[in-house]
């Protein structure tokens, strides 16, 4: 290949890759153009509409625009304000966290389970506080599943218990035990005042209480507003945020099934 040739195919190639620094996109190409929402502990009145474009320009949104104001009771107002940003995005410095196991399909899960455990495996599943959104932990555990997936209840090699909502944690470290669990999953939707941080770290410290050393079964939790890498953090083995699929859990189980087998050995 000609070294002209060679450098018309390179450069062909950084114009189709991703540039490096964004910034938001709104009318046109890299405009700042931005929509933001917030409420205000005041009423409604012209005092609080200046208010909210006080705080878009103290957050560097300028100029602003005010396209959305509503009262939320005698005391609040909701605001939804449209402005441009001069903000860059460096895509260079985004942190992700790869999936660390393979997608497998129910009858992959299924014959890895029958291979290396040669019984079902148990699954505890609840939300536990004061939460009682079971939405979540249903469309996991529950047959009828979600994004076209069946939940683990379809796969004939997991045994499922779902308690419901609003579980205490000595009740679900007791149903743990009683049943032998292998994993327990937890969801966590109410995030006021970080309830779902509290309630997690709780339960986490719980089983690691009631359980000896090694012999405390996976411990999940799964909710909207969890952070990607906070597992440790909170004490439990693996974090699964919003739009998680059932065959997402049931491949990591059978994922950390073999990782604590080998480590057995």
């Amino acid at each position: 290949m000609s070294t002209a040739v060679s450098a018309a195919a390179e450069a062909t190639t950084r114009d189709t890759q991703a540039p490096d620094l964004i910034r938001p996109y709104g009318d046109t190409t890299g405009d700042g153009m931005v929509q933001v929402s917030f409420t205000l502990p005041i009423p409604h009145d012209k005092r609080a509409e200046g208010a909210a474009l006080q705080l878009a320009k103290k957050m560097g949104i300028e100029p602003a625009l005010l396209v959305h104001a509503k009262a939320m009771g005698p005391d609040f107002t909701f605001f939804v304000v449209y402005g441009s940003v001069n903000h860059l995005v460096d895509l260079r410095e985004v942190k992700v966290v790869e999936r660390e196991y393979p997608l497998l399909s129910a009858k992959e899960v299924n014959a890895a389970i029958k291979s290396r455990l040669r019984r079902k495996l148990v699954v505890v599943g609840a939300c536990i506080g004061t939460d009682a959104h079971t939405v979540g932990i249903d469309a996991i555990l529950n047959i009828k599943g979600f994004a076209g997936e069946k939940g683990l209840e379809y796969y004939r090699e997991i045994k499922v218990v779902n308690l419901g909502a609003q579980v205490l944690v000595p009740d679900l470290v007791a149903r743990a035990k009683t049943e032998k669990a292998d994993a327990v999953l937890v969801s966590q939707v109410v995030t006021q005042k970080d309830a779902h941080i509290h309630n997690t770290t709780t339960m986490s410290a719980a089983f690691r209480e009631a359980y000896p050393a090694g012999k405390v079964p996976l411990l999940v939790a799964g909710g909207p507003r969890f952070e990607e890498g906070s597992a440790g953090k909170l004490g439990v083995d693996h974090i699964f945020g919003k739009g998680t699929t059932p065959g997402e859990v049931a491949s990591y189980l059978v994922h950390m099934l073999a990782e604590k087998k080998e480590h057995a050995r």
